[in-house]
């Protein structure tokens, strides 16, 4: 576990996925790679960015602060304030009201989204647990 955001908790976030038995369950049918954008806000000085190539349960690839440009068409896009994400991970907000609500910005197929709530709340579950402080 390590401080998010930072390099070391997106590292410890994929080994945490490729470790974690119920996410490989519950994300067995997952197949799409995310690209987060957070903006900055609070403790945060500056926009931050990071990648995850999720596919059925697994974690194949990770980036933190990559040009977006490398990445031009990923299945979503994430878009959130730091505070927004803070409350997401912390269990303060709940991810789903969160995309209802506009304060997680979601780009991708929402239809698609929706059918795989079971996943995406699993997903914050591990990402929580693989948060040890919020910076």
């Amino acid at each position: 576990m390590a401080i998010f955001p930072s390099k070391e908790w997106l590292n410890g976030l994929e080994e945490k996925i490729n470790s974690d038995e119920r996410y490989a369950e519950v994300a067995k049918n997952w197949e799409g790679d995310l690209f987060f954008h957070i903006e900055s806000e609070g403790n945060l000085k500056e926009d931050l960015t990071f990648y995850l190539d999720l596919w059925h349960g697994k974690c194949r690839k990770v980036e933190f602060k990559p040009d977006a440009s490398a990445y031009p068409k990923p299945a979503f896009t994430l878009t959130a304030s730091y505070n927004n994400i803070t409350a997401i991970l912390t269990g303060k907000l709940n991810p789903m009201t969160a995309m209802m609500t506009m304060k997680l910005k979601v780009s991708g197929s929402m239809g698609y989204m929706m059918r795989n709530v079971p996943t995406v709340l699993d997903f914050v579950r591990v990402a929580g647990e693989a948060t040890e402080e919020i910076l």
